[in-house]
């Protein structure tokens, strides 16, 4: 088959597809974003007919993923790691039904937090769910690893965590395919029951995933993406897992590691490898990307005496995402730093686009809300978020998708009117809409604000599942007519919109402001893609 120059975000998608995918769900967010971007742009997608459309919050899409599994057909879904916290529910209980179909479970890391509210390590979820974890070194693995999950998850009638990180999941290799597998057919489960989790069926399939769990380290002994590498320097053993093993050989240009190396890219821990290192070697360092819960674990049954170093003695930092300059330090390497930023080059915080509506709508609400003071408007996860930053300082929270609303109504519950929720059109289909029925079932004094721009626009311009239908699901939800007040956000409509503003403000229940204006982004690529046409 080909080579391909993929990022590890497309060798995952262009894996799937090959193994026999049927059907990809995911919402988008960065660094797990270009999978579903990948497969919805791949011809082969198009062709093998794969279903491909980005699901309303991560929560549908895993069970949406289940529900193709249930017909025996193969499926991946895939967010990143705060998304697996909302798919948690359906990921936990997905462990005790078992599979049908293979799935995969792909939860792109973000160590560093470079575009994320924190650094959660997902590796813990799966070993909370007691299912295997993939995490590869690199971008053919990758591959491979998607291309083999649906067959291991098969095998071992569970799903299987695919865990990368942003590094892992935003550079570039070359990528060597393998053969395309033809999709399943239709199959139903042989047990009826068997995704029927009725307290007494479940409690037989939660014996059987104990039972199942010696399966799983076999698995992990026997796998070729573990592997222990013999040294010549027997005073420490490393353990590297996943990309971090390339971070080590990095400082290595001949690849020639003088210590012996335990390479863990499949979970359950290889405790065999992992012991025979601990019984060579004087001290054991551990090479982790995220927390430390290898090293936490083999302290647990290796620990009678020999040092283990890693995160949690401060051999490495225990924050951040690892790089070769790091693990060099911990290896007792001179390393050459470059010179401090000069203090006169100056921060540059990201900011709102010129053009934005949402620059204009935080213009109207500062303007509203000049007689009640500050401290009072809850936001989101979106572009808009950036209305926390000057010239705006608008906004006084930012902690999960769709706790603007459910977190401005708790303030209202307190004695805080009015309160003030800002969400945009993609994050309130996703997680908002409960939270404003909750708000409209007492109607609560808070004013919601669905800062509409027509996208999901933070994460590259994906459509969002509100578009075209906020006024009729507000409506739906039972938002009094009266109070759903549409909205153009533009300079010359800012004392319409203040006054508007003001007035729902002042009501005390549930109003929805929706300033409609199309991000200025895709209004650049859709003018583009139009001229173009016309010009063909």
């Amino acid at each position: 088959m080909s080579k391909l120059l993929l990022l590890g975000d497309e060798a995952i998608a262009q894996g799937a597809i090959d193994a026999g995918l049927s059907g990809l769900y995911a919402y988008p967010g960065t660094p797990s974003t270009e999978i579903m971007e990948f497969v919805q742009g791949s011809k082969q997608a198009a062709e093998l007919n794969i279903h491909r459309q980005w699901s309303a919050n991560e929560k549908t899409a895993m069970e949406s993923a289940i529900g193709m599994s249930y017909a025996g057909k193969r499926a991946m879904v895939c967010f990143k790691h705060v998304g697996l916290n909302v798919a948690a529910d359906a990921f936990m209980n997905a462990s005790v039904t078992g599979v049908n179909g293979g799935l995969i479970v792909v939860s792109a890391d973000d160590p560093s937090m470079h575009s994320s509210q924190n650094e959660q390590d997902s590796r813990f979820y799966a070993k909370f769910a007691m299912i295997p974890i993939l995490e590869p070194a690199n971008q053919q693995e990758a591959y491979d690893m998607a291309y083999y999950g649906f067959e291991l998850s098969e095998k071992l009638n569970v799903p299987v965590m695919l865990r990368i990180t942003t590094r892992m999941a935003h550079s570039r290799a070359d990528v060597q395919r393998k053969d395309v597998k033809k999709q399943k057919d239709i199959k139903l489960p042989s047990d009826p029951r068997q995704f029927v989790l009725l307290p007494a069926i479940a409690r037989k399939n939660y014996k059987n995933l104990l039972l199942n769990q010696p399966s799983m380290e076999m698995e992990s002994e026997k796998s070729a993406f573990n592997s222990y590498i013999q040294g010549t320097n027997t005073d420490m053993g490393i353990i590297a897992t996943g990309i971090a093993y390339n971070y080590l050989m990095e400082n290595y240009p001949d690849r020639k590691c003088p210590y012996p190396i335990v390479k863990v890219s499949q979970y359950p821990l290889p405790k065999k490898q992992i012991t025979e290192l601990y019984n060579t070697c004087k001290s054991i360092m551990v090479l982790e990307e995220g927390y430390p819960i290898v090293e936490e674990m083999i302290k647990g049954y290796l620990n009678v005496g020999k040092p283990i170093h890693g995160r949690l003695d401060g051999t490495l930092p225990r924050d951040g995402e690892l790089n070769p300059n790091i693990v060099a330090k911990a290896l007792g390497f001179n390393v050459t730093e470059g010179q401090p930023v000069p203090s006169i080059v100056k921060q540059r915080p990201p900011s709102l686009c010129q053009g934005c509506g949402h620059r204009d709508v935080y213009e109207d609400l500062n303007e509203a809300l000049k007689e009640y003071g500050t401290g009072r408007v809850f936001a989101d996860i979106g572009c808009y978020t950036l209305g926390a930053l000057p010239p705006f300082n608008a906004i006084n929270s930012c902690v999960d998708m769709g706790a603007s609303i459910t977190m401005a109504k708790g303030a209202a519950d307190a004695g805080l009117v009015p309160a003030v929720a800002v969400i945009g059109d993609s994050t309130f289909t996703h997680s908002g809409m409960t939270g404003l029925l909750d708000a409209v079932n007492e109607n609560s004094p808070i004013t919601v604000i669905i800062s509409d721009n027509s996208t999901t626009g933070m994460t590259g311009g994906q459509t969002s599942s509100a578009h075209g239908r906020i006024v009729e699901i507000c409506k739906g939800l039972g938002v009094h007519p009266d109070h759903i007040k549409v909205m153009t956000p533009l300079k010359k409509n800012h004392e319409e919109n203040v006054r508007i503003m003001k007035e729902e403000l002042a009501y005390q229940g549930v109003s929805v402001l929706i300033p409609q204006r199309e991000c200025i982004q895709t209004f650049a690529r859709r003018k583009k893609e139009e001229k173009k046409e016309s010009n063909d």
